[in-house]
């Protein structure tokens, strides 16, 4: 079975001094309650820092994916989970290499598309990490 936290999220909550969570104990507020309202704020930062970079990572390392990429439908969209479908790396990678002019702009706008998700994920992470730290200031 596997976990329902990852290591490196267990190590985050790890850094959280114990005499946050003591003193939230020693007020007498439930554990549940003193992981949401004083933990997580907390390590807010972190996690979304961890998710930016996961994000990153996906959308950057795409020779892992073409390689591994078995089944490629071309200009097939599929609902069925059970066959696969293209991804945004590989069309990038099989569109920019044919002659088609089409085909070609076609795979820049793809790049466009992944660049501005990986941008639009990153100002929303940095726009979150704002908006915690205001709360947690009190402004």
């Amino acid at each position: 079975m596997l976990p329902l936290v990852s290591r490196s999220t267990m190590e985050v909550l790890g850094l959280v001094p114990n005499a946050l969570r003591e003193a939230s104990f020693a007020l007498g507020v439930s554990k549940w309650r003193t992981v949401l309202f004083v933990v997580m704020p907390t390590v807010l930062g972190g996690v979304l820092t961890g998710s930016t970079i996961a994000i990153a990572r996906a959308a950057g390392e795409t020779a892992p994916l073409l390689f591994t990429t078995s089944i490629f439908l071309p200009n097939q969209v599929v609902t069925d989970p059970n066959h696969g479908m293209a991804s945004i790396p590989l069309i990038i990678f099989t569109d920019s290499e044919q002659p088609d002019q089409f085909l070609n702009d076609q795979a820049w706008a793809a790049a466009f598309i992944l660049m501005a998700f990986v941008l639009f994920s990153s100002l929303s992470a940095r726009w979150l990490l704002s908006r915690s730290e205001r709360k947690l200031r009190g402004r």
